[in-house]
């Protein structure tokens, strides 16, 4: 759909449903960027009934801010943080991890690469879900 078309649909369910003002916001590229649509309708009476309608339309670039050692995806696929389907993960934020221990894996072509990590020290942060598809250079994993 286009951002016209957005625009227009969430201004005709607010019609239909009597909403005065929607606050609609959405994250893509896993959460490095996202657009937020605000629309508000408010009814001023005077002579006759007059609809004002007031667009705002935000799009901000958000870089998180990431401090510690970042491991990142050296491929796209689909990343799981434990070795199978019900098993513990791999590594919890506070663990402690060794350079050459396996913190996650991705998968790419039906092959499972392990993610090694390359440093010693805590988890700080886990960036991704289990399952979840990631990209190449994605960061995955912070490490104190």
């Amino acid at each position: 759909m286009s951002f016209r078309g957005t625009i227009e649909s969430l201004s005709q369910t607010m019609d239909d449903m009597g909403i005065t003002e929607i606050d609609f916001e959405r994250n893509f590229l896993f959460g490095l960027f996202s657009r937020r649509i605000r629309l508000s309708k408010q009814s001023v009476v005077a002579s006759s009934d007059v609809c004002d309608t007031a667009v705002v339309i935000e799009q901000k670039e958000s870089k998180p801010t990431i401090s510690g050692h970042v491991l990142k995806s050296p491929m796209v696929g689909v990343v799981y943080l434990a070795p199978e389907p019900g098993a513990n993960p791999f590594v919890k934020v506070g663990a402690t991890v060794h350079a050459g221990d396996t913190v996650a894996l991705v998968e790419a072509m039906k092959t499972f690469n392990p993610i090694k990590s390359d440093v010693d020290g805590v988890v700080k942060e886990i960036l991704v879900s289990d399952g979840g598809a990631v990209e190449f250079d994605q960061p995955l994993i912070v490490i104190e």
